[in-house]
């Protein structure tokens, strides 16, 4: 499988860095695990940032698994984070990890951050995994804990991955882009509507990072065979390639 013409990993000579970056709701492993773990290997990422991963029986075990098949690393969340978690390659530097759950609203799914501060080369990166509410006020609110959350991190430079559940025209979606850089808007690359696979129709699903993070391409990965992007998950996963300044 190809992931298109979106610049590989690299660490430059000033100690900047060039990572791959994928945001990905896989649905809990509730469809075919295989060609999940194929989509995200042919993705090549450095991170990737999951929504719905397992959070219940044996969900340690099965993101294990997963991370394995596709030659990545836990790195934080899961049942632990109420969904979110990440993965990364062997090239990722942890400086730490933090798991944050939201305040719950009675009737509504417990929501969660999966957090990381990392680095690669001489770069330092915050790191965040979201799956914000299907409930507009609560969604609006998540979206003000996200921006809160990366202020704490202590970080210069950060990148945020997650299913917000809205389109771009959205409140939250503003409210979020009006802070942070939205990568596909910034520069498209591939296709742009994540949900569904069966029929792409809406941009539900984004990238987004601090300034001075240089995006150099987002979006839905082409050439990826569309039984396994049916057979993975109900989303269709977002790739960024981002270049991370050294760290000052």
């Amino acid at each position: 499988m190809d992931s298109g013409s979106l610049p590989n990993s690299l660490t430059e000579a000033d100690g900047s860095a060039v990572i791959r970056v994928l945001s990905y709701n896989i649905r809990s492993m509730r469809d075919d695990p295989v060609a999940l773990a194929r989509v995200m290997k042919a993705c090549a990422p450095d991170l990737v940032l999951i929504q719905e991963a397992p959070r219940f029986f044996r969900w340690r075990k099965k993101l294990a698994r997963l991370a394995r098949a596709a030659d990545l690393v836990i790195l934080s969340g899961g049942g632990s984070a109420a969904g979110p978690a990440l993965l990364c390659s062997l090239r990722a530097t942890v400086e730490r990890t933090e798991d944050v759950l939201l305040p719950l609203t009675p009737g509504l799914h417990r929501r969660g951050f999966a957090t990381a501060v990392v680095r690669f080369g001489g770069a330092r990166l915050g790191v965040v995994s979201c799956h914000l509410s299907l409930q507009k006020d609560e969604r609006y609110a998540q979206g003000g804990l996200l921006l809160e959350q990366i202020e704490t991190m202590g970080v210069e430079h950060a990148v945020v991955g997650g299913d917000l559940n809205e389109r771009p025209d959205g409140r939250t979606f503003r409210r979020l882009a009006a802070v942070l850089n939205d990568a596909w808007a910034t520069r498209p690359w591939g296709s742009e509507y994540t949900s569904t696979p069966d029929d792409p129709h809406q941009r539900i699903d984004a990238i987004l990072t601090t300034k001075g993070v240089e995006i150099l391409g987002c979006g839905v990965p082409p050439g990826l065979p569309a039984h396994e992007l049916r057979a993975a998950t109900d989303h269709l996963p977002v790739l960024a390639a981002l270049r991370i300044p050294a760290a000052r």
